[in-house]
């Protein structure tokens, strides 16, 4: 379910970039004024700005529900808890093993004794 709704969000955000980049400015039609030529567009002068607005707004709708569903999901998430309860769990286990005492000499250890002795001169 996840994955359907982070598809639809990414489709969402390709879509709002392709029909922002797609519009005029409200300035543009002055440029055409002055020879450019470029006032009119494949629905003509006027319907592009009702198609792409009507389109845009349904595309940033759809792109602001699927965040709102993505980021309800992620934090309601089974089995997944706040990463900072997972480092405080972890640094009092760490505290509770440091505070254990060595109970045992491993055989093989070392007899303590005079280190300045076994050095070489």
């Amino acid at each position: 379910m996840e994955n359907l709704v982070t598809i639809i969000h990414v489709l969402a955000a390709a879509g709002v970039i392709g029909l922002v980049l797609l519009q005029h400015g409200k300035g543009a039609d002055m440029g055409a004024a002055f020879g450019s030529g470029a006032s009119g567009s494949l629905f003509g002068v006027s319907g592009s700005s009702n198609f792409m607005s009507k389109a845009t707004a349904i595309c940033v709708t759809i792109f602001f529900a699927t965040s709102l569903t993505l980021a309800y999901m992620a934090s309601h998430r089974a089995g997944n808890g706040s990463v900072v309860k997972v480092q405080e769990v972890k640094s009092e286990a760490a505290k509770a093993t440091e505070a254990k005492p060595a109970e045992t000499k491993p055989a093989d250890a070392a007899p303590a004794g005079n280190v300045a002795k076994d050095i070489p001169n």
